[in-house]
């Protein structure tokens, strides 16, 4: 499925490219550490728990 997938960076992962977390959007939101893409496990949660997640990480939340 991954391979179907469009994948994008943090904008928070660092430059070098060796800490990132990917993140593709579908029915579903897939989250997924680059360093073990594209044969790696993938976090797959609903579209209001990526929500919820997102709000609570910002800042000031």
């Amino acid at each position: 499925m991954s391979d179907e997938l469009k994948w994008f960076r943090s904008s928070y992962s660092d430059s070098e490219g060796g800490n990132c977390v990917e993140v593709a959007c579908c029915r579903a939101i897939h989250v997924r550490d680059s360093k073990s893409a594209p044969e790696g496990p993938q976090l797959q949660v609903s579209a209001p728990a990526w929500a919820a997640f997102i709000a609570a990480v910002q800042p000031g939340a």
